[in-house]
């Protein structure tokens, strides 16, 4: 767990305490029939079995505390694109073709032109991942939300649903020692470590233009959306490479390809290059490498894992959707640990 992020009020540490407790109660549900759940413990996506060939993928996420640099500049209309992305980009990990999403909209007061934004960042996030948005929910609450400025406050979520074929489920079995690992470039920060980022880089100021951004403004790093790697990873599954596995690099950095395999390990020895902005909030917040990838994506927002005589060939499909991608490292016998070894980087 990151000291920095602790620091800043996310104790990562203390959330998956207090989260194995809610998950011990909800294991003991009984619904007075066998259960439809896909036991894939620890992975992007929970699996339901609908027939004995078709299983159900849901999955949920948020945007986060992006929002507040949304609410702080009035750039409300990519947060959508986010949304979308933090599901879709889950389904596809296990192998998932995403068909749909509900979206959750919590605001402070219900603002036509506020909501009206927000909704052209959701449909040009479905349109991106292939997804309909045939309903959802709006809930005005003064009482819970706070903007940053009040009364501009909102949060935002969704659930996202798809669809996979049970033989086809990538559960992360098949990992050998020996694979490759094909890095997909990130966009920035995407939608994780914000409460750390904004720490540091909101005291320069959002407006403001340092030169390690390239031109661009602190705002304008920060609100970059999610990339959506959904039409790449499907182009990837079905095509002729066996692919062992996807990782969405979220939040917990490096550790996301720990969800995998227990019993292998993975070692980043050609990291692909950091955006200017994650090299910023490293910087100005002074953490040392090894807290930078637990925290941030450092650069990679998707991983495949496929033999190592297919890594060409997965390359060139990845890189057709998202120019840059390539091999970073390779899965190792060193169960449950990844590493950035010219880093010193060891996460378990």
């Amino acid at each position: 767990m990151s000291d920095a992020y602790a620091a800043a009020g996310v104790d990562t540490s203390q959330a998956d305490g207090a989260l194995a407790g809610l998950v011990g109660v909800l294991r003991t549900i009984d619904t007075g029939r066998p259960s439809l759940v896909v036991d894939l413990p620890g992975h992007f996506a929970s699996v339901l079995r609908l027939t004995d060939t078709l299983g159900l993928v849901l999955a949920t996420d948020g945007v986060g505390s992006k929002l507040v640099v949304a609410e702080q500049t009035g750039r409300l209309d990519t947060v959508g694109i986010d949304c979308v992305a933090m599901n879709v980009n889950d389904l596809v990990c296990v192998g998932a073709e995403p068909i749909a999403l509900l979206d959750y909209l919590a605001v402070e007061q219900a603002d036509p032109a506020a909501l009206e934004a927000i909704g052209r960042g959701l449909k040009a996030g479905a349109e991106a991942a292939g997804v309909e948005i045939p309903g959802g929910e709006l809930a005005v609450l003064p009482e819970l939300i706070r903007g940053h400025p009040s009364p501009h406050g909102f949060d935002l979520c969704a659930t996202a649903v798809g669809t996979v074929a049970l033989d086809a489920i990538l559960t992360g079995e098949a990992l050998r020692p020996g694979d490759a690992l094909v890095g997909v470039p990130s966009s920035g920060l995407h939608s994780n470590g914000y409460t750390l980022a904004r720490r540091f880089l909101e005291p320069l100021g959002l407006d403001s233009r340092p030169p390690e951004l390239e031109g661009a403004s602190v705002a304008d790093a920060l609100m970059e959306p999610t990339v959506i790697y959904v039409r790449a990873a499907l182009d990837l599954l079905r095509g002729d490479t066996p692919v062992h596995g996807l990782a969405h690099i979220t939040g917990g950095g490096l550790g996301n390809l720990l969800r995998l395999n227990a019993n292998v390990g993975f070692a980043i020895t050609d990291p692909l290059s950091v955006p200017p902005v994650i090299s910023l909030a490293v910087h100005e917040s002074a953490i040392g490498p090894a807290e930078a990838w637990e925290v941030f994506n450092m650069g990679v927002g998707l991983v495949a894992a496929v033999p190592a005589q297919h890594a060409e060939q997965a390359t060139a499909t990845l890189a057709a959707h998202h120019p840059g991608a390539r091999v970073i490292g390779e899965v190792t016998d060193r169960a449950g640990e990844a590493t950035v070894p010219d880093q010193g980087v060891r996460i378990t």
